[in-house]
């Protein structure tokens, strides 16, 4: 069975932008320092899958357009692609907390794939930023 290592996106891998907290230019693109030498010991010397989990509040909507979310985004991805770095899956709910969607952090909705298929959680991890995250094995 595969394990896994389910990763938050702002406030874990890159800088969560302290005022309107959306990552939606290049210029509030930064990555935590040392997040790719983390990253890259971990995919080279174990064997975990890389799952990217993310809430974008409000993603698509008028208070957070998809075309200034992606650049960024995607220039992410990148920059841990070119480090040898890639996401098996990259997993984003887009509602609003006051929704209260199962698919949110920290509910689970978005991971059923993992929680109801052949994976090892016992032996999988999260890494995130608040003390709220999942509770999934």
């Amino acid at each position: 069975m595969k394990k896994v290592l389910f990763i938050d996106r702002d406030g874990t891998l890159v800088i969560e932008p302290p005022i309107d907290y959306q990552l939606d230019s290049l210029d509030k693109l930064e990555f935590y320092p040392g997040v790719f030498q983390g990253l890259s010991k971990i995919v080279a010397e174990l064997d975990y899958e890389l799952v990217m989990v993310t809430n974008q509040d409000g993603l698509g909507t008028s208070s957070f357009p998809e075309d200034t979310f992606w650049p960024a985004h995607n220039k992410m991805l990148q920059a841990f692609k070119n480090e040898g770095i890639e996401f098996s899956e990259i997993l984003i709910d887009r509602s609003f907390p006051e929704e209260n969607a199962p698919t949110r952090k920290p509910n689970t909705g978005l991971l059923n794939k993992y929680i109801f298929g052949d994976y090892d959680l016992e032996n999988s991890y999260v890494i995130g930023d608040r003390a709220n995250g999942y509770r999934i094995s």
